[in-house]
């Protein structure tokens, strides 16, 4: 490989490595706060947190990827206009297309990582995810409750409340100590028992069996309408807090059966996971005409135009996903609205970069 290609290669490289990782350190707190938050509310239970965080971290990537490489190579090529560095190798004769070797190096190994997560691995850590809540919605512990600790219960079925438990047992099936307070739209319910269990009907839905207690209901506003009941047995309906896993979501179907299914909700997610990679490659395209600048021109000016056509592009892809579901785009149209004219937009830029300016002297 010649110096130069392989001088460029590494500038870029570098350049697009250090900017990966400080997104990912940056991403990381998002994502932290995103499973604490589902861990606050009872969706995922404390003891599952790392594995939720890293499959979630995995489907942040087709995502931060794409960025990554972008800024990266901004970053890299606005070092070598910053230092003169580029004005030289144009003065002999270095121009895009012998810039597309190197360029290529860095750009098609990254996309083909793109297409992999976006493609392969994101489905798989979604599909995984569920599963492990699915399977965790018939344990007490994964319901996130915890003893000695008042747990929230979120408005579902028509409810919400709390739920406080006093001991339980090590597999969480069975509890003692239970106090249970729910309302609806006009009437309140606290719920009392020294034992129970969690039972799971046919249907997937949770229920606290309560033995020996005491329910008083009454009125939210003022008024005098309480009843007090005494029980031997109890099934108290815990509101369905997570979306149970369904083999058939296309969002959690492997890419290859979704070629197959004629739903427009398969379609949409088809076209969701196609067009990462492609915007991944258009994007790094685009890169290299907006990193360049003047050797006193400023640094980061270009960089905000390039994050600007990032968050654009991701919009639309993810408005695109919507509308194609709804039906207001043909699904033959799918994402190729966005992702063709990007992509020429792309090369167009890259192969007519420093033409449109050599007469103000850039060259």
């Amino acid at each position: 490989m010649p110096k130069l290609d392989r001088y460029l290669l590494s500038e870029l490289a570098q350049s697009v490595l250090a900017t990966l990782v400080v997104l990912l350190i940056v991403c990381l707190g998002g994502v932290f706060v995103d499973v604490l938050t589902d861990i606050t509310r009872g969706r995922v239970p404390p003891g599952l947190m790392l594995m939720q965080f890293g499959l979630v971290l995995l489907q942040w990537l087709p995502r931060i990827l794409p960025l990554a490489l972008m800024l990266g190579l901004m970053l890299g090529m606005g070092r070598l206009y910053r230092d003169s560095e580029m004005p030289v190798l144009a003065s002999i004769g270095v121009g895009p297309r012998r810039m597309l070797k190197p360029l290529m190096l860095v750009v098609l190994p990254l996309v083909a990582v793109v297409a992999a997560c976006s493609l392969w691995l994101a489905p798989w850590a979604e599909r995984v995810s569920k599963q492990m809540i699915n399977e965790a919605n018939r344990n007490l512990l994964v319901a996130g409750l915890e003893p000695g600790r008042f747990t929230e219960l979120p408005a579902g079925s028509g409810q919400g409340g709390v739920i406080y438990i006093g001991s339980m047992s090590n597999d969480g099936s069975r509890f003692s100590r239970v106090f249970v307070y729910r309302q609806t739209e006009d009437r309140r319910v606290v719920t009392t028992s020294d034992d129970g269990q969690l039972s799971v009907d046919a249907n997937g839905d949770r229920y606290l069996s309560l033995n020996k207690g005491f329910e008083v209901e009454g009125p939210r506003a003022a008024g005098l309408d309480y009843n007090l009941l005494r029980y031997a047995r109890n099934d108290v309906l815990l509101p369905a807090i997570e979306r149970k896993y369904d083999p058939n979501s296309p969002e959690l179907m492997p890419t290859t059966r979704l070629f197959g299914d004629s739903r427009p909700e398969a379609n949409a997610q088809l076209h969701y996971r196609i067009a990462p990679p492609l915007l991944a490659f258009a994007f790094a395209l685009m890169a290299i005409p907006l990193a360049r600048s003047s050797p006193r021109e400023a640094r980061y000016g270009h960089m905000l135009m390039g994050f600007l056509a990032y968050l654009i592009g991701m919009n639309l892809m993810m408005a695109g996903q919507g509308w194609l579901e709804d039906g207001k785009i043909a699904a033959v149209l799918g994402l190729w609205w966005l992702v063709l004219p990007t992509l020429a937009i792309g090369l167009w830029v890259y192969f007519a970069d420093g033409r449109l300016r050599r007469r103000k002297g850039w060259l």
